[in-house]
């Protein structure tokens, strides 16, 4: 059989037509509402969710159904094609977070935070599974195990967003206060425990509920951690310190690249979430000395601008609010953004008061830690790809990740204002104040310690545009 008769055909003319008019138009819209959400004072990705919702169910469909079905024709074949290239940007956009993620001062103030940590995540991932269990029928997708959608619903409820967090505290200038690099240290472990988790769920809904297929998915995320730590940190360390040396242009965006992919099929083969793999790999790459992140900020900024847009409008165009027109399910809405609120609210005030902060840093930490935003996004586009949720269930995590932002700003202000603003807090001001007058925007902390080599402290640029 000759080459030619074996060969895939292209894609059919019309499939290629509404895919580039899918992209565009999508992209069009979700930077023109993610612009003027700005405007408001509100983060960029509620603007962009919105263009998913005016192009979805909720809006289109029933203003313009033809056209609706004509632009988004409900055929998996042409979905797909959408559904990849947001896909490629949710993996780039979870990379690039677990670059700028401060391992040093993790190392600092981890000491004092593994209480506020504890409670944190174990309270609303208890009160989560309770509520998953509780939840009606009709909110589980059809075929799904009771007992992973409720351990699911948990892992969404004990989430935190460390780029949603970093934003609001850049935004409020509270990025040098103590209490906001203790918000920031915070948030990053409940991330890192996040995906831990999310890939133990992936890994049940796949193989079951089975004690041995369970254990088997603990220690392939245990091995992951333990080669991310010993072998493959020394080979991102080699190969960013090679891309860096060449002379070829944009090769360490290049490496950078190569490695989240790599690592990303890794976990997914091994029937872990690939944006786990994703995740780890930023870490590597962002805590080598040999990454310089103005080498890499053309791909920041293409994933930012361009792919990011795209996942949040993809992820928005399955929403649909016009459930909420039924009033169980506005119910049960209330219900779960309540709990959501409350869990998290509640874990980390409590952690906070345990480990010997006053009542105002602990409702400052509380605030802070409740925002969820991206990473309950792309937790949520999980959800129904692993066939989990339902368009209903989908919707109202979606709205608990909007919503959640937004209350943080009012009560950081009110706590923050009756916390004492020390002399060491002002000093680290006038360092960053000095640093972003450099072009240089301190997310994470005016010094850090570098996680590969013990060079001395250095500072991290964040990525541009944090949602």
């Amino acid at each position: 059989m000759s080459i030619a008769a074996t060969a895939v055909p292209p894609l059919p003319h019309h499939t290629l037509m509404i895919f580039l008019l899918q992209v565009g138009v999508l992209l069009l819209l979700a930077l023109l509402l993610g612009r003027l959400a700005r405007q408001w004072g509100m983060p960029a990705i509620v603007g962009e969710l919105a263009a998913g919702v005016v192009l979805g169910p909720t809006l289109l469909a029933n203003i313009a159904p033809a056209f609706s079905d004509w632009l988004f024709p409900q055929e998996a074949a042409q979905m797909n094609l959408l559904d990849a290239v947001a896909q490629l940007g949710v993996l780039f956009l979870v990379g690039f977070t677990g670059m700028h993620l401060d391992l040093g001062m993790v190392r600092r103030y981890g000491a004092k935070a593994v209480g506020v940590n504890l409670a944190s995540v174990l309270i609303p991932l208890v009160l989560g599974v309770w509520l998953g269990f509780v939840l009606p029928e009709r909110l589980r997708a059809e075929g799904a195990e009771p007992a992973v959608f409720a351990l699911f619903v948990g892992v969404a409820m004990c989430v935190s967003a460390i780029p949603v967090i970093a934003r609001i505290l850049i935004d409020m200038r509270l990025i040098h206060r103590n209490v906001g690099q203790m918000i920031l240290v915070v948030g990053t472990v409940d991330d890192v425990l996040g995906w831990l988790l999310v890939s133990v769920v992936a890994a049940m809904a796949t193989t079951g509920v089975q004690a041995g297929a369970v254990s088997l998915s603990l220690l392939h995320v245990l091995l992951v951690v333990l080669f991310a730590g010993t072998i493959g940190r020394r080979a991102v360390r080699a190969v960013m310190r090679a891309a860096h040396r060449s002379e070829v242009r944009g090769m360490p965006i290049a490496a950078a690249a190569i490695m989240i992919m790599l690592s990303a099929a890794g976990t997914h083969a091994l029937e872990l979430e690939a944006v786990f793999g994703a995740f780890v790999c930023g870490i590597l790459v962002g805590s080598c000395e040999e990454t310089q992140a103005t080498r890499l900020e053309p791909l920041n900024t293409t994933v930012l601008a361009v792919f990011a847009p795209l996942f949040f409008g993809m992820a928005g165009l399955r929403m649909d609010l016009t459930v909420l027109a039924d009033p169980e399910i506005a119910l049960w809405t209330l219900a779960v953004i309540a709990v959501a609120v409350a869990g998290k609210f509640l874990g980390a005030f409590l952690g906070a008061v345990f480990s010997r902060m006053n009542r105002w840093e602990a409702l400052a930490l509380g605030a802070g830690i409740n925002a969820r935003g991206v990473i309950q996004i792309i937790i949520a586009m999980v959800g129904v790809r692993l066939g989990l949720l339902t368009t209903e269930m989908y919707s109202i995590i979606m709205l608990v990740a909007v919503l959640t932002p937004l209350m943080a700003p009012p009560v950081l202000r009110i706590a923050v204002s009756r916390i004492e603003h020390t002399a060491e807090e002002r000093l680290r001001e006038h360092k960053v104040l000095a640093l972003q007058g450099e072009n240089v925007s301190p997310l994470l902390s005016t010094s850090r310690e570098d996680a590969c080599t013990s060079t001395g402290p250095r500072s991290r640029r964040p990525p541009t545009g944090t949602r």
